[in-house]
């Protein structure tokens, strides 16, 4: 199943990050010129209520940073756990064909091959490939519909705890399946990153206007923290996109098993 396409998931990595530090520096420069005219009419007390105005911004983007990062490496660990268990199902369900009757044996091999390749096929390929990826589940559901019959007929020639072993091996393949799609679709809520970009965008505008009124321009440290929160940023979202960006889920337990499976076919 495709999920529910978002409307960031689609804009690469690079250009959201990118645009976020332009937004902050524009925002920061905004902010600056604000406070370059502001700066005549500002008392003492003015610029400590500020200045208390800034730390709590600053103390709320911290906070943001944290939730959500939290929020997309667990998604991610999730991810990787999933690929585990779906290899481990498909491995479990291979084993079992040997209880099935002889003569059912082989194709059920074929079809397992088939579907395992498929799945590891759609495990590689990016998230921009909707009509690809499309492709490959429905072949994958064709090719498990072919199991699920050849699991019927065993049952029904010869009923024992062979042929219900196989259908159970199955069912827990197809459970491995949609848990895993559900890992995959699931995200960081777009509005907790467009929250989390106005606070950036604001904190920008607060360091300026801090600044001017300050009577000083934004000094090294203020950039190099802005950077800081951009590479923050770009981490959050690849994180929380796998199939797209330089942090990708390991795939390699479905790719052993099929190199595995294909051994045996060879040997």
């Amino acid at each position: 199943m495709i999920g529910q396409r978002e409307l960031m998931y689609d804009i690469p990595t690079i250009y959201l990050a990118a645009g976020l530090m332009l937004g902050m520096l524009a925002a920061m420069v905004g902010g600056y010129l604000i406070g370059k005219r502001r700066m005549r009419f500002v008392n003492d007390e003015f610029r400590t209520q500020t200045t208390a105005v800034q730390g709590s911004l600053l103390g709320l983007l911290a906070l943001l940073i944290g939730f959500t990062f939290s929020l997309a490496l667990s998604r991610h660990d999730a991810r990787s756990a999933a690929v585990v268990e779906e290899a481990n199902a498909i491995g479990t369900a291979w084993l079992r064909i040997d209880f099935l009757p002889p003569d059912m044996q082989e194709d059920a091999r074929t079809d397992l091959r088939r579907y395992l390749r498929l799945r590891v096929e759609a495990s590689e390929i990016t998230a921009d490939q909707h009509q690809r990826r499309k492709r490959l589940v429905a072949n994958a559901e064709a090719a498990f519909a072919e199991l699920w019959e050849t699991a019927g007929d065993a049952a029904q020639a010869r009923p024992g705890p062979g042929a219900v072993s196989f259908g159970t091996a199955l069912n827990d393949m197809v459970d491995s399946l949609a848990s895993r799609s559900a890992t995959i679709d699931r995200h960081v809520p777009e509005v907790v990153l467009m929250l989390m970009y106005l606070t950036f965008i604001l904190s920008g505008a607060m360091l300026g206007y801090s600044s001017a009124i300050a009577g000083a321009r934004p000094a090294t440290p203020v950039y190099l923290m802005m950077m800081l929160i951009v590479l923050m940023v770009f981490l959050i979202v690849d994180l929380d996109r796998p199939r797209r960006g330089l942090i990708e889920v390991d795939q390699s337990p479905l790719r052993v098993l099929y190199d595995t499976i294909k051994a045996e076919r060879t040997g």
